[in-house]
């Protein structure tokens, strides 16, 4: 009763609506800039049961807005060390920590455990996984997306509102949507949309407020304007879904697997071209033996430069612009081209090892 006072003296929450959120499992996917504030509002409010999915290391660059975590972390898995600091937050609450990727094999068990889901990813591909499994186990998901300084939040498959795909019914063309990794964000952004998400969450198990169920809003913290507009369920395509044998991926890389390569498939002594195509002003900088410097935004220019010899790993903050350059460069016919699955972060702390 002390923990949840000023819950339980709101009259639209009250007792029976705090015992409520002790019943309630929530599935938080992703426990990045968005996970991170969702995760500590709902374990402070007393959520019963919270699961975690992330199979992500904790980087030096996520400390600038995922503020569970400290320079200590750095290297560990963040489903894991997310679980252990909530723990101290509210050991009440059962936190089931998944170190691991939201897959095929594993969606949609983990979605039927649940009440409900939060999608705090950064990706197309696990996004649309999230709502097909959700639609095909009647789940609802809330999501929060960003771009630089603006947030989008809506909450899909509620009470048999619109999904995803009712307002995306397909996944952008490849390349059209950048992310976090390579256009930036503000710290504080996260933030805001991840703690407006755990709020859904809340109205949504307590029955308070109006949901955001066939709506969509926008913030633009530049100059705080908000948009919102609505949009209906399209019954055809969640049908289509829910009858599918099984759930298909959607397809948004931008190269061929085989052309993909990790740090674990490198070997620091072997002579390599390191073709960097981030920005000359991102960090960290590397140094590095063969090392070029060919910005995508300079790829026209710059492309000359490219040896036909040799064999060139691309590499940029998270592996998307490595893809497209080495999309670029196949369209060149420049061989013996790869793209690091990795970012630059990873590449830095596998040099030093």
């Amino acid at each position: 009763m002390k923990r949840y006072q000023r819950h339980i003296q709101l009259a639209e929450i009250g007792a029976k609506g705090q015992e409520k959120l002790q019943n309630a499992h929530v599935l938080v996917v992703g426990a990045g800039g968005l996970g991170c504030p969702a995760l500590q509002y709902l374990v402070a409010a007393g959520i019963g049961k919270v699961s975690i999915v992330d199979g992500d290391q904790v980087s030096i660059s996520n400390l600038q807005r995922q503020v569970l975590f400290a320079e200590k972390d750095l290297g560990k898995n963040k489903a894991l060390t997310a679980k252990a600091r909530l723990s101290q937050l509210n050991s009440e609450v059962e936190i089931q920590a998944y170190p691991e990727h939201l897959t095929l094999d594993n969606a949609e068990k983990l979605i039927s455990e649940c009440d409900l889901v939060l999608d705090c990813t950064d990706n197309f591909v696990t996004r649309y996984l999230i709502n097909d499994a959700c639609i095909r186990q009647d789940k609802p998901f809330i999501h929060g997306s960003l771009y630089k300084y603006e947030g989008q939040l809506s909450a899909f498959n509620y009470l048999g509102g619109p999904s995803y795909r009712c307002l995306f019914p397909e996944p952008p063309k490849k390349g059209d949507v950048p992310n976090c990794n390579e256009v930036g964000v503000l710290g504080v952004l996260p933030g805001i949309i991840g703690t407006m998400q755990a709020t859904e969450a809340i109205k949504m198990i307590t029955g308070l407020g109006e949901i955001l169920s066939g709506k969509v809003l926008y913030i633009n913290l530049l100059d705080y304007s908000q948009r919102k507009f609505e949009f209906n369920r399209n019954s055809e395509e969640v049908g289509r879904i829910r009858n599918q044998k099984q759930i298909n991926l959607v397809d948004t890389d931008d190269c061929d697997l085989d052309s993909s390569v990790t740090l674990s498939d490198l070997d620091l002594s072997e002579k390599l071209i390191w073709i960097d195509v981030r920005e000359k002003d991102e960090l960290p900088r590397l140094e590095l033996s063969g090392l070029l410097e060919i910005p995508l935004s300079d790829w026209k220019t710059s492309k000359s430069q490219i040896p036909k010899e040799g064999k060139k790993v691309f590499f940029c903050a998270s592996g998307i612009r490595s893809k497209r350059a080495l999309a670029e460069a196949k369209k060149e016919n420049i061989p013996h081209c790869f793209s690091l699955e990795e970012g630059a972060d990873e590449l830095k702390e596998w040099i030093k090892k």
